[in-house]
């Protein structure tokens, strides 16, 4: 999503610490400060006008008095605990916590998350379906353009799009 939204003309604010891995071919596209949000949520003023990554986790953080626009990509709870699963073991570390018990913490705080953002009314929200993304871009592409109200290199966007890195899938 970050690359789409670059390539579509938005400065995305990113410090590249995060090197392009086996794990992501293309980079991280993050940006370090928002880890700490927690502790010093002030620090989202530096994204004031660009596109930052921001993990749900994180999200929970960022202070009212502002109005934001997030674009939240929703992917099946199981691709997402596979990928996090290769990650792990390219990295050669196990994952302690078994497989039920991750997908209910993750269950458990999508709904947290779910809760929080239909609370924070100066948030406007876009939830992009991640298979939906693949199989549609233009489409999705469309729905991101229109819920910013940009006008986006749409084209540039789609191609963005690798279907290659889709590696971790469920049915």
């Amino acid at each position: 999503m970050m690359q789409m939204l670059g390539a579509g003309g938005m400065i995305v604010l990113t410090d590249f610490e995060r090197q392009p891995d086996a794990d992501n071919p293309r980079g991280y596209s993050e940006w370090e400060p928002a880890k700490l949000l927690p502790k010093q949520p002030d620090r989202i003023d530096e994204a004031e006008g660009k596109v930052v990554k921001v993990i749900s986790q994180l999200l929970l953080s960022v202070p009212e008095g502002r109005n934001y626009k997030v674009i939240f990509m929703e992917r099946p709870l199981p691709e997402v605990l596979a990928s996090q699963g290769e990650m792990l073991r390219r990295r050669g570390k196990s994952d302690s916590l078994s497989h039920d018990l991750m997908s209910a913490a993750f269950t458990k705080h999508l709904r947290e998350v779910n809760a929080w953002l239909k609370r924070r009314t100066e948030i406007s929200l876009c939830r992009v379906q991640y298979k939906q993304l693949l199989h549609d871009p233009a489409g999705s592409v469309e729905t991101i353009r229109n819920f910013l109200a940009l006008e986006l290199e749409v084209e540039a966007m789609v191609r963005k799009v690798d279907l290659s890195l889709y590696r971790n899938r469920s049915s």
